[in-house]
Order: C-alpha cells, then structure tokens, then sequence
C-alpha cells in the first residue's frame, strides 16, 4: 500500500529552542528563558525571579533561526519538506502575555516566516503553545492554576488565525499537554506554575508540587483549547486544529497479571486522559478514580466546562514517539527518557542518553490509538540524539541516525497497511537544537549540524549530515526508497 499521496513528510521544531533572539522585535521574556544550560547528568535550574547575570540561557540565542529563517527555511526546502512544524513564541506576540493587541514586530516576524514556507512549497504546521509561556503570566497569575489564562490564550490563539489565515492551515494547541500529569516537569514546562527559589528541573520529584493546582491547570488547558479549536474554524473553515500527545507505548514487565494491569493503567494515564477530553470531549470514565488516588477534584469543574469541552473537540490526534516504557509492580532497575521512565526493557537497545530504540512500539501505538479514537493521526516528533562527529572534511557520517529513522519509518508503513489514518510525519529537531530536558546542544538530533556547542559557542555556521541527503531521497519517492 504504501504511504498515500500527499503525504506530510517534514520536520519539527519548537521555538524557545531554534529561535534565539530573546528580546529582539519587542519580544518579552517566557519561562524557558529563565532556565539554565545542563547534562544528562546535571539537571537543568529554573530562575523564577528572572535572568542572573553571567548565567548561561541556552534559550536566548538557540540556533539563532532568528536572524537565519530563510536560510534554514530554504535547507528544509532543499530536501523537500511538505510540511515545518514550529511554533510561535507567544511572548513575541504578545510579551507579558495579558496584553489586548500584539505586538507588531513579532506578527510580523511570523507573517515573514510562514510566507518563506510557502516560497518552497512547504505546509506551516504552528504549535500555539510549545512550553513558552510568557513568563509575566507565571509571575502575576500563578500559570494555568488561574482560569483568567483561558481568556488570554483565546485572544493569543485568534489573532494568530486572523494574521496567518491563507498562510497557516495546521495549528496544535499545546505540545505534549499531558506533560502537566508529571511532577516538576509539568508545572514548570506545561504549566507555567514556578517555584519561589532556584530549583534544579527534573521530571517527578517536585517537592512544592500542588496536584490539585495542577489538575486545575490542566483542566484549564483543555478548555483553553476547545475554545481555540472553535476560534480556529469560524475564523477561517479550512483550518485543521490537533492536540499533540507525548505518546508513550507501555509493555508489562513479565506476564504477571499484576504488571499486566499496571501496564494498562499506565498506557490510559499517560495518553488517553487526556486524549479523551480532546479527541472525544469528555473525560474518560476512570477520570474520577484517578482523582481520587491523586487527592484532587475536579467533579465540579468537568461539570460546568462539560459542554465546551464536547464542542470543541480536535480534527487529528497528533503526538510525539520517542520511546516505549515498561511496567513492573516489582523493584526494577529504572530508565529514563523523554516524559516517561519505567523498567529497563532488557530486548531493547539505548540511545546515548539512555533512551529505549523500540519502532514496533510506534506501530503498536498508532494502531491502539487510531482503534480508540478513529481520527486523522500524525507524528509530529520522533527523532534520535545523538552525539556528532565532524569530518576533517566536514562531512557528518550519521548512519546511527538514518537506521533510527529508517526501522521507525518501516513500522508506520506497517500500521498505515493495517488501516491507520497516518497524515504526516515531521521528524523531530531537523535542524540541531537545545534540548528541552537538558538545555544541550551536545544531544543533536537534526539532518542539518549548526556550529555550535554546550557553553554557547561557535560560528552557527550550518552544514548538511549524510541524514539530510537521505531523507531528501525518503520525501521525493515519497517513502518508497528508504536505502
């Protein structure tokens, strides 16, 4: 069968880690610009009362896309991109975030970006809310915890559909929304909800944690999306509003009934909470046990919401794959990766962050997904990082990468043969970028390598990987010739 005409092959980036430009065009500051460099082995530090001096900000430059869009708009075009996943900075539209009008330099910068796209035949694909949030919005009003955000990321959402109508068809409301389930990560990165200290980022223990703000956060989130989602197709009936999932393919350690059940609940918490509300308008029927065992309630507001929430439900199910994760109601060694930790898998290998590789679990989630929901899916990030080495003659030989993307790319075959709806596919980080969960550039992912190191030095200078020249291949036999 093959993958059908028209297919969305592209790549994807969010903004807070490309753009760089930090207060360039009137842009305010948003929580990642407040969060410092780190490894794989020492976590990142958030600075709630803003930025220290003589701190290194990965985000304040990135890769500078800033000041080079065209040039890399014009790399993605080389290699035949049908569609570019981004974001829009939502403190470069709007810097304190609360604001009634936008700011015009930064609906420029993005009228600028998206007619670029359009110059080499390439589909924007704009991410509303990509863990940028203005960080006047978590000082003043506690982040999503406070239902006034809903108003304001409504205005923010409409007047991204009225100045990009003809050029942006394709919007997500907010990356990996189930992220805000998850501890520390969650309030900061998806909710916007900070410490009053410097605190050193992770992804579960949050020692200041409030599930009941975070529910509440969440929940407001979700509404926040109906509403934008509704927005989105009276202002103009040819968009086409997802949600975007860290997706998550969970295994039972052994055979186990125990690890079986465990397995379960883990693969409906980590991705159909929240995929129910916004795929099907409803929370689904163990919501309130969940809350139980979390100590929260949310049985008054699921209620009052319940009708925005059924109206504005979303036209595909987007999601990222990175990673499998396994269950077990034993002490196990752990793994980390991405959201999602878990058992170590012993039939899988790892990347060099620790990573599981596992592309039959891409297939095995599209097709729970697609049997649940029934709607267009897309993959909107999987990718590989790794660590580059440059050639004496500057070539980047990184098969590592190709084989990665090669046995992922197979298995979404596989499930489209098994009759999944799969629209598109935008490999994550094309081009080199900071890495959310660790603030790196060592940690590179993209076809094109951009000069650049942890400590923020180098010429930005981009070059093309062996990757770039075969998924150039990939996208013009339209996935047919994947040697």
């Amino acid at each position: 069968m093959g993958f059908p005409e028209g297919f969305l092959w592209g790549g994807a980036t969010a903004a807070n880690q490309v753009e760089g430009g930090y207060l360039d065009g009137g842009k305010g500051l948003n929580v990642p610009d407040v969060m410092t460099g780190g490894t794989v082995s020492t976590p990142r530090t958030v600075t709630p009362a803003g930025v220290k001096p003589g701190v290194f900000y990965p985000s304040h430059e990135a890769v500078d896309f800033y000041h080079h869009y065209k040039e890399d708009i014009a790399l993605f075009g080389e290699m035949g991109f049908k569609c570019y996943r981004m974001s829009i900075n939502w403190a470069r539209l709007f810097p304190r975030g609360d604001e009634e009008k936008p700011n015009p330099e930064g609906v420029a910068f993005y009228k600028s970006v998206f007619e670029e796209c359009r110059k080499h035949g390439i589909e924007p694909m704009v991410t509303l809310s990509h863990y940028e949030l203005p960080l006047a919005l978590s000082h003043e009003y506690g982040g999503w915890a406070n239902r006034k955000l809903i108003d304001f990321f409504v205005n923010y959402a409409k007047t991204c559909f009225t100045e990009y109508k003809g050029l942006v068809r394709y919007w997500l409301t907010f990356n990996e929304i189930n992220c805000a389930m998850m501890g520390g990560f969650g309030n900061i990165m998806g909710l916007g909800i900070l410490p009053d200290h410097d605190w050193d980022v992770n992804f579960a223990d949050c020692p200041w944690d409030d599930p009941q703000k975070r529910y509440e956060g969440l929940h407001n989130q979700f509404v926040a999306s109906a509403k934008a989602v509704l927005a989105a197709h009276e202002i103009d009936s040819e968009n086409k509003v997802g949600c975007m999932i860290a997706g998550s393919a969970n295994y039972a350690y052994t055979c186990n009934p125990d690890d079986v059940l465990a397995a379960h609940d883990a693969m409906d918490r980590s991705n159909f909470y929240c995929g129910d509300v916004q795929v099907r308008g409803s929370y689904p029927c163990w919501a309130p046990e969940l809350w139980k065992k979390e100590g929260v309630d949310l049985s008054a507001l699921a209620k009052k919401d319940a009708d925005i929430l059924k109206a504005g439900t979303v036209d595909f199910y987007a999601f990222s794959y990175y990673m499998s994760s396994t269950t077990s109601t034993e002490k196990t060694a752990k793994e980390g990766g991405n959201i999602f930790g878990g058992a170590g898998n012993p039939y899988l290998k790892k990347s060099d962050w620790g990573w599981a590789i596992d592309p039959e679990g891409l297939r095995y989630y599209l097709e729970c997904v697609y049997d649940r929901y029934q709607v267009p899916l897309m993959i909107v990030e999987n990718g590989l990082g790794a660590v580059d080495e440059v050639a004496p003659d500057g070539s980047i030989h990184d098969t590592y990468r190709i084989d990665y993307l090669r046995s992922h790319i197979q298995e979404m075959e596989k499930a489209i043969e098994h009759g999944v709806d799969l629209m598109g596919y935008t490999m994550w980080g094309c081009i080199d970028l900071v890495s959310a969960s660790t603030g790196e550039m060592k940690k590179r992912y993209g076809f094109i390598y951009v000069d650049k190191d942890n400590e923020g030095k180098g010429t930005l200078a981009r070059s093309r990987k062996d990757s770039f020249f075969w998924y150039k291949k990939v996208i013009a036999t339209n996935g047919n010739d994947l040697n």
